[in-house]
């Protein structure tokens, strides 16, 4: 961040002084776990379920935090942030909030972050939406941007208003790309992280059946995504997949320079001569306006030529070649945990951990990529698909699992196996589509699964691994690869 003092923050975020007399200066980062505090740095007071950060505040300023952002009066220098009107900010209402303390403390740490990142005249924001690949596709864009200047991305997916301000705040004079993705559960919630950190330039990457349960219908996903296009400025550049006509129809409610993306012929920044090697990564002739280069990812996925697609119109709009693309989506690698990490066992056996997040499009391109890397070989190996609950479907929840239960079977996936009873229909989709005997078998948890993988994997096997994440999955990749190592 860039250096303020108490009294500074006090002003942005309509705040008072508390313990202090304004003059400390915040020279370190802004964090919300006293852990990782570093000198100078700038502590946020934030109630949890099970703790709360107010009482923190002490040991926060002990460890060398300059101040603390509070939404009360702790006892350490602070600056006690204005309550909040209800409703305000609640996009993600933080657990244990009960008097909306957090929310005014999340409120103040927007504030904050629109001052820091208009006083970045050389920074540049680029935003990511979409129901899938979001992260993924966040860290290809930092990755490839990054030679051309320093920049800032979130690690993982935090990508809420929290993690989306925080992420922000890391930005300083020297950053010249600041990478952000940003998520939604309602309408409204993209164009207010917008207003945390205004992009420049915006990408979207598709309209999938991820949170359909908030929003009831397709539709209603693609509006709320396109809120982010909406957003940019007339100066600015909307990347959109071509291949979604959802997203490719976004064309119309945007002010900025539109770029399509995909193998479309109508996209400015084609992938063409697709190919997939034996570890499922993708090659193919990069096609863009400024001439033509060839790719070879080092990410799994026939998905991810799609995303390393909107990687290369972003950096291309922002200076870099086609030759500088491809070379750095050569070297770019998967960065956050439990996203398609493929690991082979020394005794053969592969076990690809796609287990942090799970919607009908995401698991339906893990199964392709499973298939892909178990037909790769001759003979063939077999192929295990570990699959647990997709959350969040709403009325569409039988029928989505039922369709992914089908889709194993007609992928000729050998062994399903469907984790927890709010996965069954994916079971019984595949009994129906002609798996019988043990060829799809449905266990109660994640231990029952470990349990049975133990016994039945085979060197040589593939396993695939994918659930939404609340429900743990990867706890059974990392079974797998502890059974070995022991």
């Amino acid at each position: 961040m860039i250096p303020l003092s108490l009294a500074e923050i006090a002003r942005i975020v309509g705040g008072t002084l508390h313990g202090t007399d304004g003059t400390p200066v915040v020279t370190g980062s802004v964090e919300f776990d006293s852990r990782k505090l570093t000198a100078g740095g700038l502590f946020l007071a934030l109630p949890g379920a099970r703790v709360d950060g107010h009482d923190f505040a002490a040991q926060a300023v002990a460890l060398g935090a300059a101040g603390v952002l509070a939404g009360r009066p702790v006892d350490a220098p602070a600056v006690i942030v204005p309550p909040v009107d209800a409703g305000h900010g609640r996009a993600y209402v933080l657990s244990g909030d009960t008097d909306g303390v957090g929310a005014a403390v999340l409120a103040a740490l927007a504030k904050l972050a629109r001052h820091v990142t208009d006083r970045l005249a050389d920074l540049t924001v680029v935003g990511v939406t979409g129901s899938s690949g979001k992260t993924s596709t966040k860290d290809l864009i930092a990755q490839v941007l990054a030679p051309l200047g320093p920049t800032i991305a979130p690690p993982g997916s935090f990508n809420n208003e929290l993690g989306h301000p925080w992420t922000a705040l890391r930005a300083d004079a020297d950053t010249r790309f600041l990478v952000l993705e940003l998520s939604a559960r309602g309408p409204g919630h993209i164009a207010e992280l917008c207003r945390v950190a205004p992009p420049k330039v915006g990408a979207v990457l598709n309209v999938g059946s991820a949170h359909l349960g908030e929003f009831g219908s397709r539709q209603g996903i693609a509006q709320a995504k396109g809120e982010l296009v909406e957003a940019l400025p007339e100066d600015g550049v909307a990347v959109l997949n071509a291949d979604d006509p959802l997203v490719a129809g976004m064309a119309d409610r945007t002010k900025a320079k539109v770029v399509l993306v995909g193998e479309h012929s109508a996209a400015q920044v084609r992938a063409v001569d697709i190919e997939l090697d034996a570890h499922a990564r993708a090659g193919f002739r990069l096609v863009t306006p400024q001439g033509e280069a060839q790719v070879r990812l080092a990410v799994h996925g026939p998905h991810q030529v799609g995303n390393a697609l909107t990687a290369a119109a972003v950096a291309l709009e922002l200076g870099a070649t086609p030759r500088q693309i491809a070379d750095a989506l050569g070297k770019a690698e998967r960065v956050s945990a439990h996203r398609m990490a493929v690991t082979e066992r020394p005794d053969g056996v592969t076990i690809v951990n796609d287990a942090y997040n799970a919607n009908p499009e995401s698991v339906r391109a893990a199964l392709k990529s499973l298939a892909t890397i178990s037909r790769a070989a001759t003979p063939a190996r077999r192929s295990w698909a570990v699959l647990g609950p997709m959350a969040e479907l709403g009325a569409d929840h039988v029928r989505a699992h039922d369709e992914i239960g089908r889709l194993a079977v007609r992928l000729d996936i050998n062994k399903l196996v469907v984790v927890g009873p709010d996965a069954r229909p994916m079971h019984q989709g595949a009994h129906l589509e002609g798996s019988w005997g043990e060829e799809a078998v449905l266990v109660p948890d994640v231990a029952a699964a470990v349990e049975l993988l133990r016994d039945q994997v085979r060197p040589g096997d593939v396993v695939l691994v994918k659930a939404s994440n609340s429900y743990g999955l990867w706890r059974v990749a990392e079974a797998l690869l502890e059974a070995v190592s022991k």
